[in-house]
């Protein structure tokens, strides 16, 4: 249905028309010609103005590391009139976000992005400027440092009691769960306690479901392909209505944070009285750094800071859970495995569902391999969010040109014959002796990004998925619903910024035994 939608736009006679207008005029007024020595990578064959795009489908990712297949590791896409560069190889890939990630640290900028001008304030798609610079500052060390993550654990152990206590109530009634619900849900409480103090959304509430909306909306928008992408002198018209739809979610998130944040200064008066109340939150600790004398962090740049932590925290962590959930319970040889390193680490007394801790992640190496292997096979960004080549580069014998929109398809990268044995299994176990990390230094594994692109939420995601993970499991049994089996369950996924189930995984919490 997507493909209909922006194929039937693009068939239409003025965008032909006006493309070969505009090639032949600029091409033969500013004189420029083909470089016959220039070798850019090789690729498929482009159809006459829409290019490739026909080849991207319903599933980019998946249709890329198809391609590569064919063409290789680096290969030249058009995409309109868009040259795009596809990467599908760790050392390739370590070229790019490594040796000169200086060069390719700037954006293309996907032009849902551009609504309320939030690729004007956002941290995720500012140039590598002084002001971005500023703001991964602040979330280095006023959001996701080592000692705020520590100061909020206490949080996340309530939220997760909390969870529990859902859990055990659909247990004892014999109720089915949707992990996708109940992922979202705790995992926003996570974030919205350590930033705001205070819950955003509950279970079985239709508070949670307007909250997911937006943020499942932000991203499905944000990752979508897009006529005006491959287009831009199409912008003004947004023929596929992608601008006002990402306007509209914007806007509710962007009304919330701003809420808050009004809030928050009005009490500036009380700040001393309040703040030793109720202790000093994320948005305490950044409103400080927008107050300082001379600060170059504004308003907006607060409000946009927020909303993309939010989008991508949230979004990105509860969809991880929820994958390394359906794998388990695909899987139950490997889920058993798991959960005797739980009962060997956390003992098996129901009371302990209540002391795990994040200090525990460190003594449950087979925990920690499931997560690398979900994230393996299910990055939450399937391709990394796009770079932008400052300058034409020299990479593996070809030339990437200037402007040119670098994607990185980790997806394919997870998928790939020649770096992991069996590459279509779950098996935890291929990381119980080998080094590699998630946290952008080993280019085999990279679902967060590497280089100074890296994503700043990752510590936070790191800590919110084990320790989510091993609460679901420490003390419950998973019946599948509706008499479905493991092999069974539905593994196809739903493209977009983050990559989610197209099913959401459902299962019944049946108290162990043991």
């Amino acid at each position: 249905m997507m493909i209909m939608e922006y194929l039937a736009l693009l068939i239409i006679s003025f965008v032909s028309i006006s493309i070969i207008i505009h090639h032949i005029f600029f091409k033969s007024k500013l004189g420029i010609r083909a470089h016959k020595s220039t070798k850019f990578p090789p690729g498929p064959k482009p159809l006459p103005i829409i290019g490739n795009i026909l080849e991207l489908g319903t599933q980019p990712h998946q249709a890329l590391a198809k391609l590569s297949q064919t063409y290789g590791p680096i290969m030249t896409l058009k995409l309109g009139t868009i040259t795009t560069i596809v990467i599908s190889s760790p050392m390739l890939a370590k070229q790019i976000l490594q040796k000169y990630d200086q060069i390719f640290s700037y954006r293309t900028i996907p032009d849902t992005v551009k609504a309320l001008d939030h690729h004007m304030y956002s941290v995720g798609w500012l140039p590598p400027s002084t002001q971005w610079r500023i703001l991964r500052r602040v979330c280095a060390t006023k959001v996701f440092s080592p000692l705020k993550l520590d100061s909020t654990e206490v949080l996340r152990q309530k939220k997760l009691r909390e969870l529990m206590d859902f859990v055990k109530v659909k247990s004892e009634k014999g109720e089915v769960l949707n992990f996708s619900e109940i992922c979202f849900t705790t995992v926003l409480n996570f974030i919205s306690n350590a930033f705001f103090s205070m819950d955003l959304a509950h279970y079985d509430s239709s508070k949670t479901q307007e909250f997911k909306d937006i943020i499942w909306g932000i991203g499905e928008e944000s990752g979508r392909p897009n006529v005006v992408d491959f287009f831009p002198f199409l912008r003004f018209l947004d023929p596929q209505g992608a601008r006002a739809r990402m306007t509209k979610y914007t806007e509710k998130l962007i009304a919330f944070v701003d809420g808050l944040i009004e809030e928050r200064l009005n009490l500036k008066a009380l700040e001393m009285e309040t703040t030793n109340k109720r202790g000093k939150d994320v948005l305490d600790s950044v409103l400080e750094v927008m107050l300082e004398d001379n600060s170059q962090v504004t308003r907006l740049h607060v409000v946009h800071l927020f909303l993309i932590l939010f989008m991508a925290g949230v979004d990105s962590t509860s969809m991880t859970i929820e994958w390394a959930m359906t794998e388990l319970l695909r899987n139950p040889e490997k889920l058993e495995k798991l959960r005797k390193e739980l009962h060997c680490v956390l003992g098996k007394d129901e009371q302990n569902l209540e002391q795990i801790e994040e200090s525990h992640i460190s003594k449950l190496p087979f925990l920690r391999a499931v997560v690398k292997e979900t994230l393996r096979l299910h990055p939450p960004a399937p391709l990394l969010a796009p770079h932008k080549a400052l300058e034409d580069v020299e990479i593996a014998g070809f030339m990437i040109p200037k402007n040119a929109q670098i994607l990185v398809n980790v997806w394919a990268m997870g998928k790939d014959s020649s770096i992991w044995e069996h590459q279509n299994e779950f098996m935890p176990e291929r990381f119980l002796d080998s080094k590699i990390d998630i946290h952008g230094h080993d280019f085999e594994l990279i679902p967060f990004g590497a280089g100074r692109r890296i994503c700043p939420g990752l510590p936070l995601g790191y800590r919110s998925v084990h320790i989510a993970l091993a609460t679901l499991l420490n003390g419950y049994d998973w019946k599948l619903a509706n008499g479905q089996k493991s092999k069974d369950l539905d593994m196809s996924e739903k493209f977009g910024l983050t990559l989610h189930k197209a099913q959401p995984l459902q299962a019944i919490p049946i108290k162990s035994q043991q």
